[in-house]
Formats: structure tokens, sequence, C-alpha cells
């Protein structure tokens, strides 16, 4: 799954990149033949995306390195650093650019539009260009959220591979600039008033400033260290649970190393008549099983504790609230998403 998924991101990464690397010099020429600041901010726009597919490339390749030494968890959360790297990238090589453009224009002196057919015909072939590109990462997104059993926008708000992500957003804002940049170009050309291409341009540098918060919301959750998805983190606490050398479930702790790659921590307390020896076979059994039944478990510590240890059952409550069960501190069904 996490190679397949990999790939597809790859893909995904590779056709938005190609697509903003063209749309961009042609915003650009037209932009500076037409005069247009919406055009100006559209090209700010297709630089922004054109840089952030970089990163995201880089992402994907510097976070399938192996585990070595130095970091033994390996490199996962590289994806989630340079997907927030690219986040700040859309704000500042886009966002910016194009409120500065908007706010000079409308309090500037009036410029006078030439050439609106140009501005009209690389608007409509960006379109159809990035329409392409969303696609693919529409298809994508489609894909993966109908194998995670969650709609598009679940998937969007849960989702631990931000470069599927940051595409799908880039490119949704992308089209919706494009129909605010065309809306200023005609209005100018309609009224013969410049204000309308400066509204423009300030509207795609708020849009660009509205991906980028969001985009960087998610990556930080993931770089401070997320929990995984609810419903991995029930049923491994149901086959712990179920397990016969298992009398409770005290506490069980998740985080995404990467994407598709889990840390699980477990306490638990073990049946009193098992030896030393049982104990052992009884962890490597229940690491093997939890491994075979869910691929994306990186790395499982179990460790026994008993569950009426007051210390144990302190850190569990502080964490979890009041609500966490009653029976000796046990992880209740109400674990937070």
């Amino acid at each position: 799954m996490a190679d397949s998924g990999g790939g597809e991101s790859t893909l995904t990464v590779l056709v938005a990149l190609g697509a903003n690397a063209a749309i961009g010099v042609m915003k650009l020429v037209a932009g500076l033949l037409t005069g247009s600041a919406a055009m100006l901010a559209e090209a700010a726009h297709s630089a922004a995306d054109t840089a952030t597919e970089g990163l995201l490339l880089t992402a994907l390749r510097r976070s399938e390195r192996r585990p070595d030494r130095r970091h033994p968890f390996g490199y996962g959360k590289e994806r989630f650093f340079w997907s927030l790297i690219a986040a700040v990238s859309i704000f500042v090589s886009g966002g910016v650019f194009a409120i500065y453009e908007g706010v000079r224009t409308i309090i500037g002196e009036e410029g006078e539009q030439t050439l609106a057919w140009l501005a009209y015909a690389v608007l409509g072939a960006s379109f159809v260009i990035e329409g392409i590109s969303w696609l693919q990462a529409a298809r994508q997104v489609r894909a993966e959220s109908t194998a995670h059993h969650q709609s598009v926008r679940e998937f969007l708000r849960a989702t631990d591979d931000p470069t599927v992500k940051t595409v799908f957003f880039e490119d949704s804002a992308a089209l919706i600039g494009l129909v605010i940049a065309f809306a200023g170009v005609g209005l100018h050309q309609l009224t013969g008033s410049g204000l309308w291409d400066g509204i423009a341009s300030l509207l795609i540098g708020l849009l660009l400033a509205g991906v980028a918060y969001i985009l960087g919301s998610t990556n930080k959750g993931l770089l401070i260290g997320r929990q995984a998805d609810a419903r991995l983190v029930y049923a491994v606490r149901d086959r712990l649970n179920a397990r016969p050398e298992v009398e409770q479930v005290v506490d069980l702790l998740t985080m995404q190393l990467g994407t598709d790659q889990v840390l699980v921590c477990a306490r638990l307390d073990f049946d009193d008549a098992l030896g030393a020896a049982d104990l052992e076979r009884a962890c490597v059994a229940i690491d093997a099983d939890l491994r075979a039944e869910f691929p994306d478990l990186d790395e499982i510590f179990l460790e026994p504790v008993p569950r009426t240890d007051p210390e144990v059952r302190e850190r569990v409550l502080r964490r979890y609230g009041p609500d966490v069960g009653s029976a000796g501190g046990s992880v209740a069904p109400n674990i937070p998403s």
C-alpha cells in the first residue's frame, strides 16, 4: 500500500509540476503585455505552485530513506516538513505578491489595459491545463478515500499524506483564481476601471493565504506528533483486548511517524499466571499478529504493567480525562481523534 501510494503521489506531483511551469510562463508573458495586475498575480500564483511541487518531490524522495543509527524511526516526517515549507512558499511567493499587486493597483495610478484578448486566451488555456492536473489529483483523492472507507472531505481532513492534499488544494485554488482573474480582466475591459483588476489580484492573494494556512496547520499537527487514525487505534485496542494472555489494555499510545507509518506503544496487564518465558513468547506473538493485520504499524512496543498501578493510572487520566473508564484506568472507547 505504501509503495503504491508513493508512486501515485509522485505521478500527481509531476503532472502538477509540468502544468504549473507551462502555465506560469504563459501568464507572465500575458501579464507583462496586457499590464493586468490579475494576470501578474496569477503568474506569481503559478510560480509558487511550481516551487511547491519541487518541494513536494523533495519530500517524497527524502521521506523514503531507510532508518539508520541517527534516525532509528526513519525519515517519514521529512514529508511533513517539506510539505510545511511548501505551504510557506505558497503564502510568501504567491499570496504576498498578489496582495501587494492588488493594493498597488487599487491605490495607484489608473493603468491602461491592452491586448485583453491575449489575457482571455491565456486564462482559457491555463484553465484546461490546470484542469488536467486537478483531475489527476482528484482521481487519487477519490481512490484513496474509497480505499479508506471515507468521504472525500473526511479523507482530506484526516490523511497522513500531505503531498496529495497539497496538490489537490493548490490546483483547486488555481482554478478558482483563474475564474477570479477572468472576472477582473473582463470587468476592467467593460468598465474601463483598473479597480476591478486590483480587486481580483487582492482576492487571489487572500485565496492563496487561506490555502497556505490550511496546509500549514495540517503539517504542523503531523510534525508535532499526531495520533494515528482513530479507527486504527480502536482496532488495535480491540485486538489486544481479545488476546487470551492480556487481562486488560491499560494504556495505548500511537503516533504518525510518516505516511502509512505508525508507532504503537501499549501498556498491558498480562495474566499473572504467565511465567517470564511465556510473557516473552506472548509479546513476540502479539507483535507478529498486529503487523500481519495492520501493515501501517511500523514500530510496536509492549510494556507489561499492573492495571492498579497508581502512577500509570494517573498518567492515563491526565491524557484522556476522567471519562477514560473506571476499570483500573483502561483505555475506553472515547480515545480522542
